[in-house]
C-alpha cells in the first residue's frame, strides 16, 4: 500500500473538492481528468465563458499562466486550453486547472477570455498567430511572433510544410 503523507492526501482532497464542485455545477461538463497537481476540464463552447467565469469568481483561480493551442486535423477541430492557476488562495497554490474546448478547424473561433484573466492577452495572440484561432472579442488580435510579410498557413498546424522541405 501506497503511504501519503497529510500534505499529499489534503492536496489530493481539495483536487477532488474542486472537481466535485464543478462537476455539480456544469452537468453538462464533456469531461474532468484529475491528475496530481491537475485538472483538467472539458467543456463545450458555448459553456466556456460561464465555466471561466465560476472558476475565477468561486474557485479563486485569479489568472491564466499559458493558452495554448492543439491541431486535430482528422477529425478537423482545435483544442484551446487556458492553464489558470491562483495568486490568493495559499490552499490551492499548487493546484493547475487546464480549462479547455473544442472548435472546428473550419470556423477557428472562440471567446476571448481576456475580459476574466487579462494574463491572456499575449498567449491568445500567440495562438491566433501560430494556429489561426480567432479569439473574438481580443482588443488587439494582431501578429506578434512572426514577421509582418509572412503569408503561409500558421505554422504550427500539422498541415504547415517548412519552405524547404
Amino acid at each position: 500500500m501506497l503511504e501519503t503523507s497529510n500534505t499529499e492526501s489534503t492536496l489530493i482532497e481539495r483536487e477532488q473538492k474542486l472537481a466535485a464542485d464543478l462537476k455539480s455545477r456544469f452537468d453538462d461538463v464533456l469531461e474532468i481528468t484529475i491528475k496530481p497537481k491537475r485538472i483538467k476540464i472539458k467543456v463545450k463552447l458555448e459553456k466556456l465563458l460561464d465555466t471561466a467565469n465560476y472558476i475565477n469568481n468561486n474557485l479563486g483561480f485569479d489568472h491564466s499562466t499559458s493558452v495554448s493551442g492543439v491541431d486535430y486535423p482528422n477529425s478537423k477541430e482545435f483544442e484551446v486550453v487556458y492553464h489558470l492557476s491562483t495568486y490568493g488562495r495559499e490552499d490551492i497554490r499548487d493546484i493547475v486547472i487546464a480549462l479547455s474546448t473544442r472548435i472546428s478547424r473550419d470556423e477557428p473561433k472562440t471567446q476571448s477570455l481576456i475580459s476574466i484573466w487579462p494574463s491572456v492577452e499575449y498567449s491568445e495572440r500567440e495562438t491566433f498567430e501560430m494556429f489561426g484561432i480567432i479569439f473574438v472579442g481580443h482588443p488587439k488580435l494582431e501578429k506578434l511572433l512572426l514577421p509582418e510579410d509572412w503569408n503561409d498557413i500558421p505554422p504550427l498546424r500539422k498541415d504547415f510544410k517548412p519552405p524547404g522541405r
